[in-house]
């Protein structure tokens, strides 16, 4: 399933349906159908945040079934990535199968140092030119301003300490900053692991505070992109 179609999906069951149906126990039921027990899971996941070990936050993803072939970033926001890539060194945090990697190396032919960077690195394809490093995105193993752009796509909402995540992000990215997150609500009931839930572009902009003057913020299909330039900030 590609994300334009989970997407559409999404617009029903987060927009269409109240939040009195979504939250009952008949949804939790219906989304059983799909996914079993996995449901009442995420649900504990969410509540138990605070207090999550590392094993059980590592587990949960181990077990939680891939909806996306490949990326979780539709075809609209892949295009925007690749177009919107500056300078010759590129970090894409939270790589995944490093399918992004895969189209921003094909879109910009000049870059000299291509890395991915994700928990684990296991499902990471073996592109060649591409450098992979295992590290929490809490924690990142580079130097200030090692990367020209940095990308960080379908991640923060993922993360519960979510401000020291962009904090790393910034730190490491020299002349840009390219974060894509779900627009989407809170319930306790769904079918993602997400801490984190931004239903407009401003509710991401209070996440990112304090925001450049240089910055772009746009929904895209139900996905919110946001770019800044770090240059001005002498980062």
């Amino acid at each position: 399933m590609n994300r334009e179609t989970t997407n559409r999906i999404r617009f029903v069951i987060e927009d269409v349906l109240p939040p009195i149906l979504r939250d009952s126990t008949l949804f939790r039921q219906a989304a059983s159908l799909v996914w079993g027990k996995h449901i009442g899971k995420l649900a504990k996941f969410r509540e138990r945040a605070p207090f999550l070990t590392a094993e059980e936050y590592a587990d949960l993803y181990r077990e939680h079934p891939r909806v996306h072939a490949g990326t979780d970033n539709s075809r609209a926001c892949i295009d925007r990535i690749v177009a919107s890539i500056a300078g010759e060194s590129v970090c894409d945090v939270g790589c995944g199968t490093g399918a992004l990697l895969r189209h921003i190396k094909a879109g910009n032919p000049g870059l000299n140092r291509l890395t991915g960077v994700d928990f684990v690195i296991d499902d990471a394809a073996g592109i060649i030119g591409v450098e992979y490093v295992a590290a929490m995105i809490e924690k990142l193993p580079f130097e200030d301003g090692e990367f020209d752009t940095v990308v960080c796509t379908h991640v923060i909402e993922h993360v519960l300490e979510y401000r020291q995540a962009i904090a790393e992000l910034r730190r490491i990215a020299r002349r840009r900053l390219i974060i894509v997150v779900p627009r989407e609500r809170e319930y306790r009931y769904s079918f993602n692991p997400h801490f984190n839930f931004f239903p407009y572009t401003h509710s991401f902009l209070r996440a990112v505070h304090p925001v450049p003057a240089r910055h772009v913020c746009v929904d895209i299909g139900r996905d919110i992109f946001y770019m800044e330039e770090r240059m001005e900030l002498g980062a």
